[in-house]
């Protein structure tokens, strides 16, 4: 009988009548025949095969199999997969739209297979069902219900069909049994394949004695051994291996663990006493018997409780950063109280330089514990914290275990550095691990992958730093005890100069520090104008630079005498100026307004220009801006528009002309909300034609009804606008709550202004009155 038929064209794959094969299509071509199939053609497909080496027209096989779909299901991805089962054998008399292959479809005749005799068919069962069950059963990767599926087969042709699916046939010796139409020849080919395959049983089956009496051997050489190591005792020779046993007992009788631990290190010893010096597990049980043995479970230090030389130390070590001092003296004070309490865990967040990581180590100093730092910035394997599992090579506990071990105490004072620069990616999430080891909780239940045991960090005070705590994420910000570092002030840098860097300079350098001269004005000039930071790494490389000069001029002339450090002979030392005062011209401008900014590297001004041409009211803007920073400039000219006469602003003005808005430093990256009120100042200034005071600066967040919304990081914008010489700076009312922690020496130089809603701003810098 003829069928018409769609084309299934298989690469590197056979399919053998009375088998099922699964499929994945992705290519819609495809796809179109699997429908076809269903529509039009009961789920019947032809599959022929690529390789096949009978051409037929248009260089397409001349032989294949009829085959139905059996099961059909969409993936997720979109593509979809099918299971076909072979059904007969067929040779092709034509194909059909064989120049278009997404439409092909062929015109076949099934074959009609030879019939064979009864007894001939009874015979070649038998024989294959037997030499099938003897190779299933001495193979142990072939399911033995096989058989029960083979015995109720009473067709040489299927039988072969289905045998040969089984069998770990090459893809050309495949291609054979399906081109094959004679059943009596397919089942002399299965015969000789299943005697090949007894063959290379046989072939196994020497190798595995070879390899068992190899082993054997290996077993007779570890008993010699043992007798040989028996025989050494009693001459008293006795083996390193079993020296360093003893040894470790010892060690393990003084040890300072819980008895879990102790348990631990017991069992472990007596496995490495079992194996044999050739083991490769020797090294592996070896160095965690170590690290077990040298953890300091239970060893701790005391801390210093007098907390007047706590406090007086510390106020040696760095100048003002009152609130970090005092936290550590209520802790000391609360401890004392209770004799029990956890250590606590701060995060010192603040700009470059301003002294986080030097106050850590002075805690650490101050009250007598030993001193870890373990920087995390850019790690983004969590296995550099928690370790790796023993199976792997090499492996070893992570660096919070590795450090406690280092300093040998089981309370020391722990800093994390660089908290807010973790990475994440397909290693893991290293600030997930941070969240047990910084949870006062959890973390007496510490777990590295090494060590396999609890080890208890609660009495361990971790401190951690950070430039912006935004970048730290929330579960873990959620832990720590924040407390903020803003810049110094150049007259607190010119105290930390005088009285800590250039001692500690002097002294590094070898050179006496009364050989060196350096008045208040000298050291003010550096700061101002070779420094432009928050905290003080700069000043200290320019105040090196200058003893680095004079002890080079001592070593040359080999003569020592007093240096005086002069504002002129800064230049000699230090070269030209790298930056300049900001001091303004005490005069009026229209279209520029002072913004104020915080950074990375403290707080500081940002002049904002507007300027007006002819165009269509769009409003065009530059600098580097951020999203943010765009949409309140959307909101600001929102608002003018709205409130144009209550500005005196020609609306026309406002329409007919494009409104450029640009931030100076284009090559720097700007973002946030609080420049709302300064951009809105600038905009009514130029629209206006108001003139705006240079020694005035503002910072606040502004809605479309005109509110003014609190800010953050008024302490450093307020440091940066006293180096600028500012004078006023107007804040949102929210922020009121913030002067209270602006230093003393900012607020006696700087008056602020609070505002609720924009036309107070209007009123207080252009003076008008609705």
């Amino acid at each position: 009988m003829k069928k018409n038929l769609p084309v299934v064209l298989l690469k590197g794959l056979v399919l053998i009548p009375h088998n099922e094969i699964r499929l994945e299509f992705d290519m819609e071509e495809s796809k179109t025949v699997i429908e076809t199939a269903e529509y039009f053609h009961n789920n019947e497909v032809f599959i022929i095969n690529e390789d096949n080496k009978k051409v037929a027209s248009y260089g397409f096989p001349q032989m294949g199999v009829i085959s139905k779909i059996v099961n059909k299901i969409k993936l997720p991805n979109g593509n979809l997969q099918v299971i076909i089962r072979g059904l007969s054998r067929a040779t092709v008399i034509e194909y059909i739209n064989a120049e278009q292959p997404e439409n092909i479809e062929v015109l076949v005749k099934k074959f009609e297979e030879v019939a064979l005799n009864k007894e001939q068919e009874k015979k070649l069962l038998r024989q294959i069902y037997s030499d099938v069950e003897f190779y299933v059963q001495n193979i142990p990767y072939i399911n033995n219900k096989i058989l029960e599926v083979l015995e109720k087969i009473d067709s040489v042709s299927k039988l072969t069909d289905m045998v040969a699916a089984f069998l770990p046939l090459s893809h050309n010796r495949a291609m054979i049994y399906m081109m094959q139409t004679d059943p009596e020849k397919r089942a002399k080919m299965i015969l000789e394949d299943i005697l090949k395959e007894k063959e290379k049983l046989n072939i196994e089956k020497a190798i595995d004695v070879k390899v068992k009496s190899e082993l054997d051997k290996h077993q007779k050489e570890y008993i010699l051994r043992e007798k040989l190591k028996a025989i050494k005792e009693e001459l008293g020779e006795a083996s390193s291996k079993e020296d360093e046993i003893a040894q470790l007992r010892e060690r393990l009788l003084k040890l300072k663990a819980p008895q879990r631990i102790k348990d631990r290190i017991q069992a472990e010893l007596k496995r490495y006493e079992m194996l044999p010096p050739t083991s490769p597990e020797v090294h592996i049980v070896s160095n965690y018997i170590d690290w077990l043995m040298n953890i300091p479970w239970q060893k701790k230090t005391k801390d210093n409780e007098n907390l007047v030389s706590v406090e007086k130390q510390l106020d040696c070590s760095h100048f003002g950063l009152e609130k970090v001092k005092t936290r550590i003296l209520e802790f000391l004070a609360v401890k004392q109280k209770t004799k029990s309490l956890r250590g606590p865990i701060l995060c010192l967040v603040g700009p470059p330089g301003v002294g986080k990581t030097s106050l850590a180590f002075s805690i650490a100093d101050a009250i007598k514990r030993k001193f870890v730092k373990m920087s995390v910035g850019g790690v983004n394997d969590e296995a550099e914290l928690i370790g790796h599992r023993r199976a792997y090579l090499g492996s070893s506990p992570g660096r919070i275990i590795q450090g406690i071990k280092k300093v040998g105490s089981a309370n020391p004072l722990f800093l994390i550095d660089e908290i807010d620069k973790m990475t994440k990616d397909i290693k893991g999430d290293p600030a997930s691990v941070l969240l047990e080891v910084l949870d006062p909780e959890k973390n007496q239940y510490f777990s590295d992958n090494y060590i396999e045991e609890a080890v208890d960090l609660s009495d361990v005070m971790f401190i951690t730093t950070a430039n912006h705590v935004d970048s730290i994420p929330d579960a873990l910000r959620d832990r720590l005890e924040v407390i903020n570092l803003a810049g110094y002030t150049e007259y607190e840098k010119l105290y930390i100069a005088k009285n800590h860097l250039l001692p500690q300079i002097c002294e590094k350098h070898g050179l006496n520090i009364k050989r060196v001269s350096l008045s208040d004005n000298v050291i003010l000039e550096i700061i101002n104008n070779y420094t432009r930071e928050a905290g003080v790494r700069e000043l200290e490389r320019q105040l090196s630079q200058i003893v680095r000069k004079i002890v080079y001029d001592i070593v040359i002339n080999k003569k020592e005498k007093n240096y005086k450090v002069a504002s002129k002979s800064l230049i000699k030392y230090l070269g030209q100026p790298k930056y300049f005062s900001d001091e303004k011209e005490l005069k009026k401008d229209v279209g520029i307004v002072n913004g104020l900014v915080y950074t990375y590297f403290g707080g500081d001004i940002i002049p904002i220009e507007v300027n007006l041409y002819k165009g269509d009211g769009e409003l065009v803007l530059t600098g580097s801006l951020g999203e943010v920073m765009k949409e309140s400039a959307q909101i600001s000219l929102g608002y003018i528009k709205s409130n144009h006469k209550k500005y005196n602003i020609d609306y026309n003005k406002i329409i007919k002309n494009n409104i450029h808005i640009h931030v100076p430093e284009g090559a720097v990256k700007k973002d946030g909300p609080s420049a709302g009120i300064a951009i809105t100042t600038a905009m009514i200034s130029v629209l206006g034609n108001y003139e705006v005071p240079c020694d005035v600066a503002m910072t606040g967040e502004i809605t479309l009804r005109g509110k003014i919304l609190s800010i953050g990081g008024l302490k450093e914008k307020s440091i940066g606008a006293l180096r600028s010489k500012i004078k006023k700076i107007i804040i949102p009312i929210g922020n009121n709550k913030d002067i209270d922690e602006i230093p003393q020496e900012v607020k006696s130089k700087i008056s602020y202004v609070s505002v609720k809603n924009y036309e107070e701003i209007f009123d207080i810098l252009f003076k008008v009155k609705n």
